[in-house]
């Protein structure tokens, strides 16, 4: 089963039903014994990074989460990827998960090209960096959906692909140990998409 953490943040209905479009038994839960009885667990987010570590915190499930990504495969989507780095300056400095190292920060930051607008928003392609069984289903070229306006820096030895931006090469996915995170949206990514969270499923 995979857990799809539910802390109040974004809209979990595309993604619960990517997944069980593939099949997956999949579950929508903020209780902690459930993330522990899943096989696997997905953080998803939409929205602002202080907010988003307001409401983890609020719920308790801050604990579970950092114990369970040592025991099982945990992966982040969107704002839920950026929540696995050490720190955001969306608004301010708020701390994150710290179980990937690096920062989050504002993309119009490091944009040379300033006609690009910010938030990105649209299809890009992904160049795989690494081989990683997350891709045994992708091609290093295809096309994924982003809509952000903060992305992952310096975490270099954590990124697995990037997708070209302007001036910028924006992290698209990451990974260390048992943890994941894909900054833009498989769900929303057409079949390529299905094929990461297929993958995912396998790891």
């Amino acid at each position: 089963m995979i857990a799809i953490v539910d802390y109040g943040v974004g809209n979990l209905f595309s993604l619960t039903s990517s997944l069980r479009a593939l099949g997956l038994e999949t579950e929508v839960t903020r209780q902690a014994e459930r993330l522990r009885a899943a096989e696997r667990i997905i953080l998803p987010g939409v929205g602002a990074f202080g907010d988003a570590r307001a409401k983890l915190d609020a719920a308790g499930l801050v604990p579970v989460l950092l114990e369970e990504a040592g025991r099982k495969p945990l992966l982040g989507i969107c704002l839920g990827m950026q929540l696995l780095f050490e720190r955001s300056f969306e608004y301010g400095e708020h701390p994150g998960l710290g179980l990937i190292p690096g920062e989050v920060a504002f993309l119009g930051e490091d944009l040379k090209d300033q006609a690009l607008k910010v938030p990105h928003m649209g299809w890009n392609s992904l160049e795989v960096l690494r081989d990683d069984p997350l891709f045994r289903h992708f091609r290093s070229g295809e096309y994924v959906y982003y809509v952000h306006s903060f992305y992952a820096r310096k975490c270099g030895e954590s990124t697995l692909g990037t997708s070209q931006y302007g001036s910028v090469a924006v992290t698209g996915v990451v990974r260390r140990g048992n943890v994941w995170g894909m900054q833009f949206h498989p769900e929303k990514s057409g079949d390529a998409g299905l094929r990461l969270l297929r993958a995912f499923a396998e790891v």
